[in-house]
């Protein structure tokens, strides 16, 4: 069940960049003509300019030209990372903090945004930003068999598979002999399967890969001349002589992934034989066979089904239906489920609760495009929280959003109004084993999406704490999160809130925040979102129509790449033993969200 909420916390601290800095970058950048209008954008070195000229496959090794070489010596260690112990929170925690540097910039409008992500997630750490900069044999930890990556750079973010462009990675003598003394180098270390190539041939367990090199790289997977057997083609033989176990990664075709591909984790496969032949073009190819190693999880990619089952086409599909849109098509997408309440998709206001008059806005026509002439930007510290890319994607979490409203000149498409726009991906309300209702998409979810606004009744706290027997309470809290109250996780807070609306101080409690939305008997889907001690959603307050901070919208935004049919989830935030019977003694709850580092308890 969805459960009371006592307070936003942060997905993921960040680090807050310098915008003095910002301007010494964007001099550096040794092939962009124009110049840069965006702040806040830091941009590349002359050393991580290179790395992202368009690179021919046959000429990339992994010490030239990759983004591996942004390394600041190779055993650097990241305090980034060094706190957190389950490595499958280092893994998602270095994912969003890459996604975050790759919206930058997206909105910086640079060539090739995800690789120049990469490097600037390095600049801003002063560290390499690479969970795992030195290559390893085998699996890594925190990315398990069935792991699913949305783009190559994602990849080389984690360190799994450091190549960009070429479809095997490989490690050589110069680096690694000293580990590794009894190896013949290169050794390779993983390698790609996305259809590339002509001859390649993909029977799941059994695969026969054909080496790199002499590759058209237009697209049309023609060979135009023969392949020799260097870099990563030696490493895959010397894997054969050692017995080197190698990581296959697939990649398919995807549409609802930002980068219009998946690529799927499957597992440890041994080189048992390699030949050279003529190729389908005429010219000499290398050829691997490889063998699944025996023991693993059972394959989880074929064409891509994702791991959690299968996506319905139509809600005809769905077992135990009894409601084939619980919004009654207030929504742009249906909603199906196996439960009804009153579905609305808007706030609904209580009499005795004051909405201010709508903000001045800002004098924009169109799109707001231009931060410095923009006052809805200049509220948001100098720039746009939002990024033009997939329909609108929040760069990163903000103590508050300020986003264009009834009283701005600029039309309904404009990027700063992205948590207004229409519901855009296919949802579904199931029943979980566990844990009730739950919310779940038949999409994929780019992270900084906006999911949902919490939709019930607005009203004062005081009065809904008369109430009995009611889960579905969001305190509205923009205001003890701005100010660090009663434990709360601040977050970018370089925001002006203009002095004639900050929120006036309450005669009552500062840490108990003065509205709350009701959703217990009216509300919206986001009602039936569980509770997650490490969640894939984060709550962002948004003001829009007004500026009182005490009255924000609550948003739900996706803190990672979402893959389809996954539940949703946010933390509730609860403080533990913040929770009393009407007896006055503590109460307490189980928490079942399964998380590698569940808290046992909601509250």
């Amino acid at each position: 069940m969805a459960g009371r909420r006592k307070r936003a916390k942060s997905p993921e601290p960040k680090e807050r960049r310098s915008s003095s800095r910002v301007q010494e970058l964007r001099q550096k950048e040794r092939d962009e003509k124009e110049q840069l209008a965006r702040e806040r954008v830091k941009f590349l070195s002359d050393q991580g300019s290179e790395l992202c000229d368009d690179a021919k496959e046959d000429d990339v090794s992994p010490n030239e030209g990759t983004l591996t070489t942004m390394r600041n010596g190779e055993d650097k260690n990241l305090d980034f990372y060094a706190n957190e112990e389950d490595p499958h929170l280092k893994v998602r925690r270095n994912l969003r903090f890459f996604n975050t540097q790759y919206l930058l910039m997206v909105q910086a409008k640079l060539s090739r945004p995800d690789l120049k992500g990469i490097t600037e997630a390095s600049i801003v750490m002063k560290a390499n930003a690479v969970l795992y900069p030195r290559k390893m044999i085998g699996d890594l930890p925190g990315i398990d068999v069935g792991h699913r990556f949305f783009s190559r750079a994602e990849m080389v973010a984690v360190g799994f598979h450091s190549h960009w462009l070429n479809g095997i990675d490989y490690m050589g003598a110069v680096e690694y002999q000293r580990d590794y003394a009894n190896y013949q180098f290169p050794l390779a270390v993983s390698i790609v399967m996305s259809g590339q190539y002509e001859d390649d041939l993909d029977n799941a367990d059994v695969v026969t890969y054909t080496g790199q090199g002499g590759h058209n790289l237009t697209g049309d997977k023609r060979q135009f001349k023969d392949q020799e057997l260097v870099r990563g083609n030696l490493g895959l033989k010397n894997c054969f002589e050692h017995e080197v176990p190698v990581r296959v990664i697939r990649g398919h075709d995807c549409k609802s992934s930002y980068s219009k591909r998946v690529y799927t984790y499957d597992g440890l496969y041994t080189v048992v034989k390699y030949w050279a032949e003529k190729g389908v073009s005429g010219f000499t190819v290398y050829k691997y066979q490889l063998k699944r190693k025996e023991g693993q999880p059972e394959l989880t990619t074929n064409q891509v089904n994702f791991m959690y089952g299968r996506i319905p086409k139509s809600t005809s599909e769905i077992q135990g239906l009894v409601c084939e849109d619980i919004s009654n098509g207030l929504e742009s997408k249906r909603i199906p489920a196996t439960n009804r309440f009153t579905y609305i998709n808007s706030l609904k206001i209580e009499p005795n609760v004051k909405i201010p008059k709508s903000s001045t806005g800002c004098n924009c026509r169109g799109n707001c495009t231009d931060p410095k002439k923009c006052a809805c930007a200049r509220l948001n510290g100098g720039n746009f929280p939002y990024v033009d890319l997939n329909d609108g994607r929040l760069i990163e979490p903000r103590d508050v959003v300020f986003e264009c409203g009834p009283n701005c000149g600029c039309g309904p498409e404009c990027v700063n109004r992205t948590s207004q726009k229409r519901l855009r991906f296919h949802l579904e309300v199931f029943r979980s084993p566990k844990k009730g209702w739950a919310v779940r998409s038949w999409d994929f979810i780019p992270a900084g999406s906006p999911v949902c606004e919490y939709i019930g009744v607005l009203r004062r706290t005081d009065d809904v704490d008369t109430l009995t027997d009611n889960d579905y309470i969001f305190e509205i809290d923009c205001q003890q999160t701005m100010q660090g109250l009663d434990g709360r996780q601040r977050r970018l807070g370089d925001v002006a809130v203009p002095t004639d609306n900050k929120a006036s101080e309450s005669n009552g409690d500062e840490n108990v925040p003065e509205f709350c939305i009701d959703a217990g008997s009216t509300g919206n889907f986001a009602r039936f979102i569980n509770h997650s001690c490490e969640p894939n959603l984060f709550v962002q307050c948004v003001l829009s129509s007004h500026q009182d901070i005490k009255l924000a919208r609550v948003v739900l935004f996706a803190a990672d790449n979402i893959p389809p049919l996954q539940e949703l989830t946010y933390d509730y935030g609860y403080t533990l033993d913040s929770v009393h019977g009407p007896d006055g003694k503590v109460k307490k709850l189980t928490c079942y969200c399964g998380a590698v580092n569940c808290r046992k308890r909601l509250y």
